[in-house]
């Protein structure tokens, strides 16, 4: 497709004092994705959001959305057609949800005054749009967050942590959403710790830790990366043990209980197991285990979590 992408960024760098919160983070959200940028807490992925919406000026890098770039041309003209929240979205929360819809068109010009009945069915929240949005639940208020965004008719959302603190009943709404816009042809840079949730919906994502981009392409691509481990019960462990390891192309061949792990080659795994025939070793199971999204997530974060905060990186 044509034009700039709607997101380029380019040795994104912030600094606060001697905390590095974003290391020379390059990434580039094609037309058409819905982009997972995935990390641990505390990795970076808020600050890098907040940068990206010109909410916080870059200590260096730069970002561009469609071309344009927030700090050289304002953040008003760079986020024509971009709209979304970062951490959670903020209502006056005395008023309706339908007034502080009304508000923020007649802010933006109040052209999109006519879109407000649209977006407040398309969030199912049609049915509680006159009622306070102090006396609204989380999810309500996120789902109204993403009202406001659509007001603006973006060609672009960029949505952190949109499942956060929602129930399992909410948290399915919200990813059905997210989809239904993404079919419209909304891109979308969804932020997120969840790792079934980008799973779900993304085909691009982008890891990151301690502020730093370790993957950044196709999630097909990464789950490809996955080495397959076979699990092989065997009814002379020990021999077979021996004959794996003079097996080509049998890899991290271990004991594990009454089992044999190793990893291999579908031609070298099948090789073992002539080998095992051949020498009277019978085969009670062998079982090939793909490594996981999560496990993957681990392996490129260290080990940390989407529940643990990342370590941050201190300037010298």
């Amino acid at each position: 497709m044509n034009g700039p992408p709607p997101v380029a960024a380019r040795g994104l760098v912030k600094r606060y004092g001697r905390i590095l919160a974003v290391d020379h983070v390059d990434l580039t959200v094609e037309p058409g994705d819905v982009f997972g940028y995935l990390g641990p807490n505390g990795a970076g992925k808020t600050t890098s959001l907040r940068m990206m919406l010109g909410l916080i000026r870059p200590t260096d890098g730069s970002v561009e959305l469609f071309g344009r770039n927030p700090v050289e041309q304002g953040v008003r003209r760079a986020l024509e057609g971009v709209a979304g929240f970062v951490e959670a979205p903020r209502f006056y929360p005395y008023f309706s949800g339908r007034k502080n819809l009304r508000l923020l068109a007649d802010y933006d010009g109040g052209a999109s005054s006519r879109r407000i009945d649209e977006m407040l069915d398309l969030v199912e929240l049609r049915d509680r749009a006159g009622d306070r949005v102090g006396g609204y639940s989380h999810g309500m208020r996120q789902r109204l967050g993403i009202a406001a965004s659509l007001l603006r008719d973006p060609k672009l959302l960029l949505l952190d942590e949109p499942t956060t603190g929602l129930d399992p009943a909410g948290m399915r709404d919200m990813r059905a959403l997210v989809r239904r816009l993404a079919g419209e042809g909304i891109t979308v840079l969804l932020s997120s710790h969840l790792l079934g949730e980008v799973e779900d919906l993304c085909n691009r994502v982008a890891i990151i830790r301690t502020g730093r981009i370790v993957y950044e392409g196709t999630l097909r691509d990464l789950l490809a990366t996955a080495q397959t481990e076979y699990r092989l019960r065997a009814t002379e462990p020990e021999r077979a043990l021996m004959i794996g390891s003079a097996q080509p192309g049998i890899e991290k061949l271990r004991a594990d209980g009454a089992d044999l792990r190793f990893q291999a080659g579908e031609e070298a795994a099948a090789a073992f197991t002539v080998a095992l025939g051949q020498a009277r070793i019978g085969i009670a199971a062998l079982v090939p285990e793909t490594a996981s999204l999560e496990e993957l997530f681990l392996g490129l974060t260290g080990g940390e979590s989407g529940d643990k905060s990342a370590r941050r990186e201190e300037v010298a």
